[in-house]
């Protein structure tokens, strides 16, 4: 029996659709006038930059991406350069979303739209991009990766997390806070 070295990230992709989902209940309520904790923005992008990008996203670039290049995957033209243009794209959104919150927060009236196109754009990326993975990367680097190289990678997975101590659970805790609120 191989070792599995993608369940981890399709564990780590449900708490990222967690607040994925907020993000979109709490746009929606934007949109409708009803919802205007600029805080909540703030904490979302905390969390992606933080749980999503350094913590998820650092184990797929740093190791599952390198283990699959390693052993045989092209880097250009390929299912992990879409990977990495959807992390940027992602990015771009999360920073135009920082800003305007950040404005928003200060007073600064006229960042609905720019919150409510970001957060949308970024809440459909990440959908279909968690859907690109745990539907297709990740079953194909189950069929590839050789037996040999996954133990090392599930240590290197291991290593990145005890570089993060307490994060999971802080950002789980923020996840739970926001899912209470919205019922």
């Amino acid at each position: 029996m191989k070792a599995n070295v993608t369940q981890i990230m399709v564990e780590e992709h449900k708490l990222i659709l967690r607040m994925v989902t907020l993000v979109e209940q709490n746009t929606a309520r934007l949109e409708e006038g009803t919802f205007r904790n600029w805080q909540f923005y703030l904490d979302a992008v905390d969390f992606i930059r933080n749980y999503a990008d350094r913590f998820h996203h650092a184990k797929e670039e740093d190791i599952l991406f390198v283990a699959l290049i390693k052993n045989g995957m092209p880097e250009k033209q390929s299912p992990i350069e879409a990977m990495h243009m959807e992390h940027a794209e992602g990015r771009s959104h999360v920073r135009a979303i920082e800003e305007a919150a950040q404005k928003a927060l200060a007073g600064e009236t006229g960042q609905t739209a720019i919150i409510v196109e970001h957060a949308k754009g970024y809440a459909k990326l990440l959908r279909g991009h968690i859907e690109k993975e745990d539907d297709i990367l990740y079953p194909l680097a189950e069929r590839i990766l050789p037996e040999e190289v996954r133990d090392g990678m599930l240590s290197a997975y291991t290593t990145a997390e005890q570089q993060s101590p307490g994060l999971e659970e802080k950002y789980l805790k923020l996840v739970k806070g926001y899912e209470q609120q919205a019922v």
